[in-house]
C-alpha cells in the first residue's frame, strides 16, 4: 500500500485533526481539512482544482490517513474476497488506473456483501460490507466532507459526529428531565437506513456540497448493488450500514428535523435514528408527535409505533439507559432492564460449565465483552446494581473452577495450595458435586475478589 501511496501527487495542505464515533478513536493524523467554507451555511465551493473535493481527497496525506483507518477498524471482505493486506498488493499496480477513474467520474464501486447480524430480541439487522477498496475510498471522502458538512449540523445530534458520543446524548436528556420536562416524545424510526431515499438525500446533499463530483461518486455508492449469496440486487433505496460514509448522509438527511425542532424552541437529544423530545405534558407531547409524523413523511421516513410514545421519561430506554429520581429529586441514568438481561445472558454464555476451558481461558474471553460494556454504561449511577452483578459473576467463575478440579481429593488439594483453612478445604471438598451451591460461603474465603482481581476479572463496582 505505502508503494501505490508513493505514486500519488504530494499535494500540499488539507490535515487536520477529526475526533468522534464517525471515525472512531482517530488520532492526530487523520486529514480532514477543508477547502473554504461559507460561514454559517456549511456549503462547501469546490476550491481544489479541477477535481474538485475527489481531488482532495485523493491527495496522498488523506489516502494514508484514511488507509490507517480501514486498516485499524479491520473489518472483513467485501464482494472480492480481498481482506486488508490482499487490497494492499492489488493497489501497488492498480491503483493509479482506479485514481483516474475516480477523477473522471467514472468509478463504479462493487456490491456490498450483505450479512445479517443478530439483535439482543431475536430479530437481525441488515449490514452491507463494502470491499476494502471501497471502505478505504469513502474513508478518504468521508475525512474531507465532515469538516465542511458537521458544524452546520444541530447540537442536539449526537451521533457519529466528531468530539460528540452516546453519553452526551444521555446527560442532555437526563438535565432536560432534571429542569422538569417529565414527558419525553420517543421516536423510532422503521428500518431507517433500509428506507433513505435516494433522490431526497441527493438533494440535502447537495444543498451542502456544491461539488458535482462528491454528488456523483455518492451516488455511485448509494446505487452499488447488495449481493445476498450469488446474486446481486440493485437497490434503489437505502443507505447500508457498514460502510464510513453512511452515519455521514444519515445525519445529512435528519437535519431537517433537528433544524425544525430548534426553530420551535423543543428540547430533545437525536442519537443517529433515535429521537427523544422533553415536553412538560402529555398534550404538549401528543403535539410534537403529529409535527415528528408530518416531517418524517416528508422525508419519505416512517416511525416505528410500536417502539414509538408519548409517556413519562422514567422507563422509557434511550441508547441502552432510563432514568429514575434519587433521594432530594435528583434525576439519575440506570442501565435498562432489558440491557441487563441481554448482559446477563452474554455472561451466561461466556461462563457457561461445560466446554473444557480453564478459567484463564473463560476470562480471557469474557474480558474484553465486560470492559467493552463498562465503558459504555459507565454513566449509570446504580452502584447496588453493579456490586450484585459482580458478585453473581464471581460466583459463577467459582463454580467454573470447581467444575474443574471436579474431585473431592483435588478440590482439598488445590485450596489448600491457595491457603484455605483446613475446614474451609474439606466443607467445600465434602460438597464436591454441588456446583452451584458449593460456590459461595467457604470458598469465598480462598477464591476472593483479589483472586479474581489478579486472573484480570474487570470489576463493574
Amino acid at each position: 500500500m505505502s508503494k501505490a501511496m508513493r505514486q500519488m501527487p504530494d499535494e500540499t495542505g488539507r490535515v487536520s485533526v477529526a475526533r468522534g464515533e464517525a471515525v472512531r478513536d482517530l488520532a492526530s493524523d487523520e486529514a480532514c481539512g477543508p477547502p473554504q467554507e461559507h460561514p454559517g451555511t456549511g456549503l462547501a465551493m469546490s476550491t481544489a482544482g479541477i477535481g474538485g473535493l475527489v481531488e482532495a481527497a485523493l491527495t496522498r496525506q488523506n489516502l494514508q490517513a484514511a488507509w490507517r483507518r480501514v486498516k485499524a477498524n479491520k473489518g472483513a471482505a467485501g464482494v472480492d474476497g480481498l481482506d486488508i493486506e490482499q487490497t494492499a498488493r492489488m493497489l501497488q499496480t492498480s491503483w493509479p488506473c482506479i485514481r483516474d477513474d475516480l477523477l473522471a467520474g467514472c468509478y463504479r464501486p462493487s456490491p456490498v456483501r450483505k450479512v445479517m447480524i443478530p439483535k439482543p430480541d431475536g430479530s437481525q439487522r441488515e449490514l452491507g460490507i463494502p470491499t476494502v477498496l471501497d471502505r478505504l475510498i469513502q474513508q478518504a471522502l468521508l475525512q474531507v466532507l465532515q469538516p465542511l458538512i458537521d458544524p452546520s449540523f444541530s447540537k442536539h445530534s449526537h451521533g457519529f459526529r466528531p468530539g460528540r458520543r452516546a453519553h452526551d446524548a444521555v446527560k442532555a436528556a437526563r438535565g432536560y428531565v432534571q429542569s422538569g420536562k417529565r414527558v419525553v416524545v420517543d421516536v423510532d424510526l422503521a428500518k431507517f437506513f433500509d428506507r433513505v431515499n435516494h433522490d431526497i438525500l441527493i438533494d440535502r446533499l447537495k444543498r451542502r456540497i456544491d461539488d458535482a463530483g462528491v454528488i456523483r461518486l455518492t451516488r455511485a455508492y448509494l446505487n452499488a448493488g447488495i449481493m445476498d449469496g450469488a446474486a446481486v440486487s440493485e437497490r434503489h433505496m437505502g443507505t447500508p450500514q457498514g460502510g464510513p460514509l453512511s452515519p455521514l448522509l444519515a445525519n445529512v438527511l435528519l437535519d431537517e428535523v433537528d433544524k425544525a425542532l430548534e426553530a420551535r424552541g423543543y428540547s430533545f437529544a437525536r442519537y443517529a435514528d433515535d429521537c427523544n423530545v422533553y415536553v412538560g405534558s402529555t398534550k404538549a407531547g401528543e403535539r410534537v408527535m403529529a409535527l415528528l409524523r408530518k416531517l418524517y413523511a416528508g422525508l419519505r421516513l416512517q416511525i416505528n409505533e410500536a417502539k414509538s410514545a408519548v409517556a413519562s421519561a422514567f422507563g422509557r430506554k434511550f441508547l441502552g439507559y432510563e432514568l429514575w429520581v434519587a433521594k432530594g429529586r435528583e434525576v439519575k441514568c440506570a442501565v435498562a432492564d432489558k440491557v441487563l438481561d441481554n448482559f446477563k445472558a452474554r455472561i451466561r454464555q461466556l461462563t457457561r460449565r461445560s466446554g473444557g476451558r480453564s478459567l484463564e481461558q473463560v476470562v480471557e474471553q469474557l474480558r474484553p465483552y465486560m470492559l467493552g460494556w463498562k465503558a459504555y454504561f459507565g454513566l449509570a449511577q446504580t452502584p447496588g446494581v453493579w456490586r450484585k452483578l459482580d458478585e453473581w459473576l464471581r460466583h459463577r467463575l467459582r463454580a467454573i473452577q470447581l467444575r474443574h478440579w471436579k474431585r473431592p481429593q483435588t478440590i482439598y488439594r488445590e485450596l489448600k495450595a491457595l491457603g484455605a483453612t483446613e475446614d474451609a478445604a474439606r466443607q467445600v471438598a465434602g460438597n464436591c458435586h454441588r456446583w452451584w451451591r458449593n460456590s459461595a460461603g467457604a470458598l469465598n474465603t480462598v477464591l476472593t475478589i483479589a483472586y479474581f482481581d489478579r486472573l484480570g476479572v474487570p470489576r463493574l463496582s
